[in-house]
């Protein structure tokens, strides 16, 4: 039902944020703490307003994990879904993330992100993008004159360092990483005191991430997905809608099951409220169908691909160990 990560805190595996264990379609109680629920809602202020209500319905369709980061501007509707819920604030697991223009700021943006949220403390916090980028209030996405984003020269191990210093305060309950591959895991290592309780990063069937999935749990790193489902590019797979016709299940059913039999935290993130019970309600995919599933892995980023410069946000693919 739930994951226990390598400080002993405990993390649901369903809601729009993560996943675990094989789910029963007989059992969809079962899955209400296996999934999260990820709530980037763009970048238009109307529409991370409007995520208050889908938030809300998730929590009382079950949903226990809410995975949101101060960059997505929805930390103010997470908190008060949360509350108009009527959900004891101790029963919902809560995920944000450190910004990757607050890297000389890490205190300073937590107690931020708990005043947007209304919040005592959240269950886990990320260090969002391993990249840091030139701090402007007014602006996160502040760029070059060649129009890339405007990085600085700081270490992520400096940061992570500020980050663990966050434990003994009670504001947060763990501390891990976003987007980091076995490189960048492997210079975090090399000076940390705190391994990364979980690294987030994007995962789907197009993307499998076989090697990180496998360093993260030598490592005792949970790995958690986002862009699970791989938008309609994966849903439309001939295979997908093949193995949905089987099962009887939406090809996002299929692909969120696949996740759960790998062990993977999963953080889809759908604003509609049929969907998201659907969600808590998989299939048990048989071994051969898993393997098929795993046969799509073309190494293929949808979510945060290359530019035309060959980088990721200021970074390039080889920076970024992707």
């Amino acid at each position: 039902m739930s994951v226990t990560l390598n400080n002993g805190v405990q993390i649901p595996l369903i809601g729009t944020a993560l996943f675990v264990a094989i789910v029963q379609v007989a059992q969809p109680t079962s899955a209400f703490f296996r999934l999260g629920l990820g709530t980037w809602a763009g970048l238009d202020p109307k529409d991370q307003a409007a995520a208050q209500a889908w938030i809300l319905s998730a929590l009382k369709s079950g949903y226990r994990h809410i995975d949101t980061a101060q960059m997505y501007s929805t930390e103010k509707y997470v908190g008060n879904a949360i509350r108009d819920s009527g959900v004891p604030r101790e029963e919902i697991f809560v995920t944000t993330k450190l910004p990757w223009n607050h890297t000389h700021r890490v205190k300073e943006s937590l107690d931020e992100s708990l005043a947007n949220l209304g919040l005592d403390y959240v269950d886990l916090f990320l260090l969002h993008w391993p990249q840091a980028v030139f701090y402007d209030a007014s602006n996160p996405f502040p760029k070059n004159e060649d129009g890339s984003i405007r990085t600085i020269d700081h270490q992520f191990n400096e940061t992570w360092a500020e980050m663990e210093k966050l434990l003994g305060t009670g504001k947060v309950r763990a501390i891990g990483v976003s987007n980091f591959s076995v490189k960048t895991l492997e210079q975090l290592l090399k000076t940390s005191k705190v391994v990364p309780a979980v690294n987030q990063v994007e995962l789907h069937p197009y993307l499998a991430q076989n090697d990180l999935i496998a360093y993260c749990k030598s490592k005792g790193i949970a790995v958690t997905a986002y862009a699970a489902t791989g938008y309609t590019t994966v849903r439309e797979d001939p295979l997908i809608i093949q193995l949905a016709a089987k099962y009887k299940a939406s090809p996002a059913q299929v692909i969120l099951a696949w996740h759960v039999a790998r062990d993977t935290i999963v953080v889809p993130k759908s604003a509609n409220p049929q969907r998201q019970k659907d969600n808590l309600q998989l299939p048990k995919l048989e071994n051969d169908d898993l393997t098929r599933i795993m046969s799509l892995d073309k190494n293929q980023r949808l979510s945060n691909a290359a530019d035309e410069r060959g980088q990721v946000w200021g970074w390039t693919i080889q920076e970024l160990g992707w």
